[in-house]
């Protein structure tokens, strides 16, 4: 539960943020190493998508996002197909992410791809924070477990003001620029309010991640059982946009 709490402390998500300005790796002591691996491969399959790779080099168009006065006017950048929101659904908030995605080397099935040696950098958790336009904290993300779903590790987000929070499955990936993280469509799976009752979140029913810079796992540090339980904090920055669902009356 320490090691739990470790990972959903959001103070240590900008700390995180600011500190890691380049990929690095560090040796887990090896009692720690069956709690990294159950909970890496937990969150591997909580999260998994098929990836497609669209052939595309370069950096991704950025975004830019509106003040939060004029959520209305979201303009959401052109994706793949496999990684649109439904229609019925608009855009009301977004978020400049900036983080690290944490990687513990881990056992995996050398039959599948991506596991030629039979070991592989799996994610354990990302640790980021999200900032609208004037640098104010917006939310945290990681991964924790959602009480909707009999507590399947899934990626969260929580409001920094208010609390509220929401949980969501990835239903679509698309590799848009090489040397980056997919693009990611997710479905909400649960939100819950703050415990004040903010709700700012609670009404989330997609989630995109898009425009990804860094975050790749490294080439080096898990090629062997050997390196099992290395760690890697891999820095990388992206954009989320928030979606709800259009009511009658909204323009």
């Amino acid at each position: 539960m320490k090691f739990m709490k470790f990972l959903l402390d959001r103070n240590s998500t900008k700390q995180a943020a600011e500190n890691h300005t380049s990929s690095y790796r560090v040796s887990v002591p090896i009692n720690i190493i069956g709690l990294l691996v159950i909970f890496a491969l937990a969150a591997t399959q909580g999260q998994a998508a098929t990836v497609k790779d669209n052939g595309s080099s370069g950096s991704a168009p950025v975004a830019e996002a509106p003040d939060r006065a004029h959520a209305e006017k979201i303009t959401v950048p052109p994706v793949p197909a496999d990684i649109q929101v439904p229609a019925g659904n608009e855009a009301f908030l977004v978020g400049h992410g900036v983080g690290t995605q944490n990687y513990v080397c881990a056992p995996c099935d050398p039959t599948k791809p991506n596991c030629p040696l039979g070991v592989a950098f799996a994610l354990f958790t990302p640790q980021a924070t999200l900032f609208n336009d004037e640098r104010e904290q917006l939310t945290t993300h990681f991964f924790s477990p959602n009480p909707f779903e009999n507590n399947t590790i899934r990626a969260t987000w929580e409001d920094s003001k208010d609390t509220s929070t929401v949980w969501g499955k990835v239903i679509g990936s698309n590799v848009v620029t090489q040397g980056a993280i997919p693009w990611l469509l997710v479905d909400v799976t649960g939100t819950q309010a703050g415990p004040t009752g903010g709700d700012k979140l609670t009404r989330t029913t997609f989630i995109q991640r898009l425009n990804t810079v860094g975050g790749v796992a490294p080439s080096t540090g898990c090629l062997s059982t050997t390196d099992l339980g290395n760690s890697a904090f891999v820095p990388y920055r992206s954009d989320y946009f928030f979606y709800k669902a259009i009511q009658a009356g909204d323009n």
